[in-house]
């Protein structure tokens, strides 16, 4: 039952993201990823722009928007304020902190792109994903992670916020 939940939200987010600013779904997608020849976790989180825009002015500046012509420097600051502290991951049981590299809007999606230097020997891999949860209890988290030859995916709610790969 629960991968059939699964396959119908992976089926259901391309249509909701077409979709107008208002949606009926709550769902972010992370994607994490393994380059092996630069050592490093590549991270991209998509958000709905209204939903993340939500959060900010909630925990942040209520006369926060999201745009292009906004000041961009303090909103990557309470951008990347809120995903150090909403998206943990670890690497062979380890903390690791990410690099906030920049965002990007495209149609209604933020996309966050993070990086973690100078990973190697990689035997696991957790994520927890909490993202939105503190605003919207409907959300979803879908966590992707490529590594090495594994392709997994996994649905996060907010009472199983956490995933792992285990490489042994």
């Amino acid at each position: 039952m629960r991968s059939l939940y699964f396959i119908l939200t992976l089926i259901i987010f391309p249509i909701v993201i077409s979709s107008s600013a208002n949606h009926e779904y709550y769902v972010s997608v992370t994607e994490v990823e393994y380059v092996e020849e630069q050592q490093s976790l590549q991270i991209i989180s998509q958000i709905f722009i209204d939903d993340f825009e939500t959060l900010l002015r909630k925990r942040y500046n209520e006369n926060l928007t999201l745009h292009p012509d906004s000041d961009a420097k303090v909103i990557e600051n309470y951008m990347k304020r809120y995903l150090a502290d909403k998206l943990k991951i670890k690497v062979n049981g380890n903390d690791v902190n990410f690099n906030f590299i920049g965002k990007e809007y495209k149609q209604d999606i933020t996309y966050c792109y993070l990086e973690i230097k100078n990973i190697s020997n990689i035997k696991s891999i957790e994520v927890i994903n909490s993202l939105l949860f503190d605003v919207l209890p409907e959300q979803q988290n879908i966590v992707r992670l490529k590594i090495f030859e594994r392709n997994k995916s996994f649905l996060l709610l907010p009472n199983n916020d956490k995933c792992m790969l285990n490489f042994n």
